[in-house]
């Protein structure tokens, strides 16, 4: 019998059976895992399994390749902080959602699980949390091979008069650099700079770059075409929030 114990984050629950689940959870030494819990849809157990939760894991398996079952024990609940504020929810619900999309089965990911790790609990404490979760993307991108590089001019090497940002690089781009081609690259918003503000407006500007790469590099390069419709609704709802602001 293989066994290992853990801290994890649940990403995701889904029902087995009459009375099992089967749940997916992010830990910190054996990255995203599923297991099985029995008696995962009991009145005792349910309540526990929301997204986000951060559990007191036990995973147990014959062989190292079977699926495996979970013991879990509730150690944070963050939904039920969180369940009145409809932003807040949201922003949840896309992390786990693309953690669960972007993440192989048993990959280690240390930095993005800490990074994971604050960022739910920010969301507790209503703590610039937004640009938090800008700053959890770009390490997303980073840890899944296609991290942006934004501390220099892709053509000058200059760290000043950074304003584009290449659609198929990554890279910046100085204005003096984009010349004519200014048009075809995207902007670099101000929240993605060292020493950024936290407005709303900035940073749903920069979470339109950050899911450009979502999209266009991460999605492709997984076999899919479309993020999970949990970050479409947050952005969604993030941007109906900046224009009544």
């Amino acid at each position: 019998m293989i066994t290992w114990h853990s801290e994890g984050i649940l990403l995701s629950t889904k029902p087995h059976g009459e009375t099992a689940a089967i749940i997916g959870a992010l830990t910190e030494e054996h990255g995203r895992h599923t297991g099985l819990v029995h008696g995962g849809r009991s009145r005792r157990i349910a309540p526990i399994l929301q997204p986000g939760a951060q559990l007191d894991l036990e995973w147990r398996a014959r062989l190292e390749e079977h699926m495996g079952t979970f013991r879990v024990e509730l150690i944070k609940s963050r939904a039920a902080r969180i369940m009145s504020d409809k932003l807040k929810l949201a922003g949840l619900n896309a992390i786990v959602s693309l953690l669960a999309f972007a993440l192989p089965e048993r990959e280690s990911h240390l930095k993005l699980y800490r990074s994971t790790e604050r960022l739910l609990d920010q969301l507790g404490q209503g703590e610039n949390w937004l640009q938090a979760y800008l700053h959890w993307e770009l390490i997303l991108l980073a840890e899944t091979g296609f991290g942006l590089n934004l501390a220099t001019c892709a053509v000058t090497g200059r760290s000043d008069d950074l304003h584009y940002v290449s659609p198929k690089t990554g890279r910046a781009v100085s204005s003096q650099a984009a010349g004519k081609w200014a048009a075809r690259l995207l902007p670099f918003p101000d929240s993605l700079k060292p020493n950024a503000g936290d407005s709303n407006a900035e940073i749903t500007q920069a979470l339109a770059v950050t899911g450009h790469f979502l999209t266009s590099k991460l999605a492709p390069a997984l076999g899919n075409n479309r993020l999970p419709e949990a970050r479409t609704r947050f952005l969604r709802l993030l941007n109906t929030t900046v224009s009544r602001q």
